[in-house]
């Protein structure tokens, strides 16, 4: 986080970091940890990251809650290009933080997800379903 998106490690101190497979969650460190640590547990905290190809893609969730404190790869996006994003459009972007993913940040104020730059052009990765229920109300 702190080398693609300028996110300080020490941010995160006050969590834990679990892996399961190809994801990664995040849990707040609790006394009461212990004592669950005796139930069977199939999914436990927020689910920050996934690995997806050769990127580990922080998700739509992770990103609208501490993406605010990135200081790079951050992009701002108005409402047309908003509409385009989520058309299906790629539209071109000129960013030092080079190809990867970039947080979408909303010009009309707040954290909206993520989109995804390779050679200029930037795409969206904000979920469909996300899209029809709370950006377009």
């Amino acid at each position: 986080m702190d080398e693609r998106f300028g996110i300080p490690a020490a941010r995160f101190d006050e969590f834990l970091l679990l892996g399961s497979r190809r994801s990664w969650f995040l849990l707040r460190k609790s006394g009461a940890l212990a004592a669950a640590a005796r139930l069977k547990i199939e999914q436990a905290g927020l689910k920050a990251f996934q690995q997806v190809g050769a990127f580990v893609k922080p998700t739509t969730r992770f990103i609208q809650l501490f993406g605010h404190l990135a200081t790079r790869a951050r992009v701002v996006v108005d409402r047309e290009m908003l509409a385009r994003l989520t058309a299906g459009e790629r539209i071109p972007v000129d960013s030092a933080a080079g190809q990867g993913y970039l947080i979408l940040e909303y010009a009309e104020g707040g954290i909206l997800g993520l989109g995804f730059l390779k050679d200029g052009l930037l795409r969206s990765q904000l979920p469909k379903k996300e899209l029809r229920v709370r950006m377009f109300d």
